[in-house]
């Protein structure tokens, strides 16, 4: 098969056959054609250094779209975490202040304490805070993060879900999916816990699966137009 029969096969949302050391009831599913406006990652158990793997490499590529992310740790540990991210990535990184306006270059982290949500506001993004109760006994919850950036996106958004315990993440994944974006999880292997991606790839809902330096290569793909599928 020539390239270019090969790349217009990674286009929409259509499902493709199972990567190798995915689960075989696994599919994965076809990526948006949109380039990302927005990034969004959710994890918890072993995801701070997964966290500084992906976002030290990816840090280059992200002057043009924002990222969203958040871990499943205390208020105080996210903040130690954050001013790591910042130092290792030269981006701000930080939690933001309630109804700040979304900007490219930069990473936020939800609070240890509350939901995050982005909203949109006209042609313009901002963050929002949600004192809801816990999804998926999370607060911040991944769920609540995705479905907000799923309807404030659509099929510009590029979630990542890293390493974690339990399944929060996979009803978001879904409406991200819904809306036309697209997912990619960590695979088992690199994974502390295969719990929070490995749903995520069980469900079909994944476009890639993936130790977490692929994953980054992929993120500056997808950032960089290109419709290729790295294997």
């Amino acid at each position: 098969m020539s390239h270019s029969a090969r790349d217009s096969k990674s286009i929409g949302t259509r499902e493709r056959p199972p990567a190798a050391g995915v689960d075989g009831a696994a599919q994965l599913r076809r990526f948006a054609a949109l380039t990302p406006r927005i990034v969004a990652i959710g994890a918890s158990t072993g995801g701070p250094q997964a966290l500084s793997t992906l976002l030290a490499r990816l840090a280059p590529r992200l002057g043009g779209v924002p990222v969203v992310v958040v871990l499943h740790m205390p208020k105080d540990f996210t903040e130690v975490v954050a001013n790591e991210i910042g130092r290792l990535t030269g981006l701000p990184a930080y939690a933001p202040a309630n109804g700040e306006s979304l900007s490219p270059g930069r990473i936020y982290f939800a609070p240890g304490d509350v939901h995050l949500k982005v909203v949109r506001i006209g042609a313009s993004h901002a963050l929002a805070y949600s004192d809801a109760p816990p999804e998926n006994f999370c607060k911040p919850a991944v769920d609540v993060l995705f479905r907000s950036v799923a309807d404030a996106f659509g099929p510009g958004a590029l979630a990542v879900v890293l390493t974690g315990m339990g399944a929060d993440g996979l009803k978001g994944a879904h409406r991200i999916v819904d809306a036309g974006g697209s997912v990619i999880v960590q695979d088992e292997a690199s994974s502390v816990v295969w719990g929070m991606p490995g749903e995520i790839a069980r469900a079909g809902l994944a476009a890639a699966v993936a130790p977490v330096g692929s994953l980054a290569d992929i993120v500056i793909d997808r950032l960089a137009g290109s419709r290729r599928v790295r294997t």
